[in-house]
């Protein structure tokens, strides 16, 4: 069959047009239909983009007739052979007309339970996030899963795999191969095999500083950066992985991009690895076109980005920027080795004078930029695979510990007692309420623990952690001058004590806005609308900040972007974008 072009589909009548888009969405032209009065689309993002909004804009009975229109998975329609041709070659796809009668048996009966509890059929795109297909393991893994979600929450996410669906049939339409989206998740797919033990035997991605893990990985990043074509790949003294490619003047400004590749425990596969993978495919291309572009790039797999074996932070970025801490090399992990060992142990020189003739020149330098997934919900909530970030939001954290009176908790009046946790649970709702009245500001109080609790003891004691974020340095400094005093205002009228420390200070990063612009004229040219957000999450761009402009793009992240866990993942259709955006961006500068 031949494939679709845009210049047909845009020049077609309305019924020729409807036509060739029949079976996109399951039993549902009107959403074609609406997405068609946004002719012409310059790209197959743009039409995407149109129809995931006829579907967001409509009723939500029209939402449910589109979900109802979808057969069930390995049901009734499988078994009479009555599914259309598209849903028959993706249920054959993932091999469930090839059920075991156990597998067979098990979907039945979570279908059933699913439609009780729901009123529609369960819907997956079961070619996956790399086209090729799920496994029915991984098919009734998701199902058992979801089957607990919040109904409102299971029916955004039933409508997100239907545009995932609709996504992978336009491919197959119009004959598009996501090439390099594919080689993107192919290498995080295959980086992801490297694990630290105790991690890997269960399965779990978890890669901390200088590990056998962590320089598993770092060897291979290695041999992919000289596969790709760069002319100078080289590992730091503190592990950074660094790829260069010049420019058609060897001795011209370099672009600096990158991200880390260590994770946290029990990992996703694209936080920080993502920002390395993209721009190493820009440069494979580069090599391969055997062009030279008049700056060079310079690829940073940074060594280590997330604290986890040992309190150093942004070691691997903040070494660029001429911040090393001496003291670290002193500090010991959980079996006592300690950081000058695991690096000697490595083959670095665990020599501080060495580490910090790693600042990096600013004068040698365009600026910084990075691509990262979200780690949030807002991209995949709007059907957007890109989004351009206005700012590294700046945070404070404090733990802290509400000191009261244990007493009995039969034989103390309300009016008597000197309780710590309700204390820090009010002041837990304080911070949610101050937070919400201000947009792009966030509080948490993520650690509220009871020590030695007991089930009819008034707690005498509450320990408590605080995380305290905005956009910019300002408004974080309101919210936490707040808190602190909302905090005073509750210890005093509760006749408590409180010991409270501020354990961590990160600047606001705000995107320079030449570089942001760069990002939106990127994400322009794909035909995708323009969507500004800021990052809640820190990132070495924080750190190059520092030093030179920086900018951001982000990518959207699926399973309602959920991240630092194993259901974190993208699409090849979105890493592709990623891609053709940071091609964009090589080309304005160029």
């Amino acid at each position: 069959m031949t494939a679709l072009t845009l210049d047909a589909l845009n020049n077609a009548s309305e019924p020729q047009a409807l036509a060739m888009l029949d079976g996109v969405y399951e039993h549902s032209p009107w959403i074609v239909q609406e997405a068609l009065r946004q002719r012409p689309f310059k790209s197959l993002a743009q039409l995407e983009a149109a129809m995931a909004g006829a579907v967001r804009s409509a009723t939500r009975d029209r939402q449910l007739s589109l979900l109802r229109a979808h057969p069930e998975l390995a049901g009734k329609a499988m078994v009479a052979n009555t599914l259309t041709a598209e849903s028959r070659n993706e249920q054959s796809t993932s091999g469930l007309t090839h059920c075991t009668p156990q597998e067979f048996e098990r979907l039945h009966v979570l279908n059933e339970q699913y439609k009780q509890r729901f009123g529609w059929p369960f819907i997956l795109a079961v070619r996956g996030p790399r086209g090729t297909g799920l496994t029915r393991a991984q098919i009734i893994s998701t199902f058992e899963r979801r089957l607990e979600n919040p109904a409102d929450l299971e029916l955004a996410e039933c409508l997100r795999q239907v545009h995932r669906i609709a996504q992978i049939r336009l491919d197959d339409k119009f004959g598009v191969v996501p090439t390099l989206g594919n080689l993107v998740w192919d290498w995080s797919e295959a980086l992801a095999a490297h694990s630290d033990p105790g991690f890997a035997e269960a399965g779990q991605l978890t890669v901390t500083y200088l590990t056998e893990a962590h320089r598993t990985c770092s060897a291979q990043l290695v041999a992919w950066m000289k596969d790709c074509g760069f002319d100078e790949v080289s590992v730091d003294v503190v592990g950074n992985v660094v790829g260069i490619y010049h420019g058609s003047d060897p001795h011209a400004k370099r672009l600096l991009t990158g991200s880390h590749y260590d994770t946290v425990r029990n990992a996703g596969k694209y936080d920080g690895r993502l920002g390395i993978f993209v721009p190493m495919a820009c440069v494979r291309e580069l090599h391969g076109a055997q062009r030279r572009l008049p700056f060079g790039i310079e690829v940073v797999g940074f060594a280590e980005e997330e604290g986890q074996r040992y309190k150093a932070t942004f070691l691997g970025s903040g070494a660029l920027v001429g911040q090393f801490n001496a003291a670290w090399l002193d500090q010991a992990d959980a079996d006592g080795v300690t950081m000058r060992d695991a690096m000697q142990h490595a083959g670095l020189p665990a020599d501080v004078a060495a580490i910090q003739a790693l600042r990096r020149d600013p004068s040698r330098y365009l600026g910084f930029v990075e691509v990262h997934i979200e780690q949030g919900p807002v991209l995949d909530e709007i059907d957007m695979p890109l989004g351009v970030v206005t700012s590294i939001n700046g945070s404070v954290r404090f733990v802290g510990e509400m000191i009261g009176l244990a007493s009995h908790a039969g034989t103390t009046p309300m009016d008597r007692r000197r309780d710590a946790a309700t204390a820090v649970a009010e002041l837990a709702l304080f911070v949610e309420r101050r937070a919400s009245t201000e947009p792009d500001v966030v509080g948490t109080v993520g650690m509220l623990t009871v020590p030695d609790g007991s089930i009819n003891v008034v707690p005498g004691r509450c320990r408590f952690s605080l995380d305290l974020r905005a956009t910019t340095n300002d408004k974080r400094d309101r919210l936490v001058a707040d808190v602190l005093a909302e905090l005073d205002r509750i210890t005093a009228a509760r006749g408590l004590h409180c010991q409270i420390e501020e354990t961590l200070r990160a600047s606001a990063a705000p995107s320079d806005p030449a570089w942001q612009a760069r990002w939106e004229r990127a994400v322009e040219s794909l035909g995708l609308p323009i969507h500004r957000l800021p990052s809640g999450a820190g990132h070495d761009a924080m750190k190059l900040h520092e030093l030179m402009p920086q900018a951001m793009l982000f990518l959207r992240g699926g399973n309602s972007g959920i991240s630092h866990n194993p259901l974190e993942t993208i699409t090849n259709d979105d890493a592709q974008l990623c891609v053709e955006a940071f091609r964009n961006l090589l080309e304005q500068l160029a």
